[in-house]
């Protein structure tokens, strides 16, 4: 969700078959919704752009081949109890994941971590403040955002960071850069 910007229907409602490990992409083409009480997984998404595949970064493919391995594991545990689907995020017997429960998961993930607590949308924020604080162009942000007009990029997620700010992140990266 950070390092993609993805929103939490999104994330929900990923399946396996937008998942490309060796051409390192992956499509966000499904939604995960709540609507008048119903669990909706849906094909279609936000935007237009949304559809369009992103470069699917060593970080996010480590973490799906963990989940790849969990779900497998949660598969056998469950046995017959399993409903199966092409779900990248279920609960331990493969049924969709409550996107409330989600977000307390997400709460006490982000207690256990000792991290300021932050909505789960926050995290999209988060991920357009990041690229521009990394002097990412917004055209660039707005893709991989995913966002249908980039003044929505622009004036809705991104906080310009301050001088004091960049030169902070300057001075880090001088230190980390071997």
């Amino acid at each position: 969700m950070l390092l993609l910007g993805l929103r939490r229907g999104e994330v929900l409602g990923l399946v396996w078959d937008g998942v490309d490990f060796d051409g390192e992409e992956l499509s966000i083409d499904h939604q995960l919704t709540r609507v008048h009480g119903r669990l909706l997984h849906r094909d279609n998404t936000k935007t237009e752009g949304s559809a369009t595949p992103l470069p699917l970064l060593g970080l996010c493919i480590a973490a799906l081949k963990d989940r790849q391995q969990i779900q497998a594991q949660a598969r056998q545990d469950a046995g017959d109890a399993w409903h199966e689907s092409d779900l990248v995020f279920t609960t331990k017997h493969g049924t969709p994941i409550e996107p409330r429960n989600f977000n307390h998961s997400f709460d006490m993930h982000c207690r256990k971590a000792g991290v300021p607590r932050i909505r789960v949308h926050d995290t999209r924020h988060t991920c357009a403040s990041l690229l521009a604080a990394l002097d990412v162009h917004p055209r660039v942000a707005m893709r991989i955002l995913r966002h249908s007009q980039i003044s929505v990029t622009m004036n809705v997620y991104t906080q310009v960071p301050s001088p004091e700010t960049r030169k902070a992140l300057k001075r880090l990266n001088k230190r980390l850069t071997p």
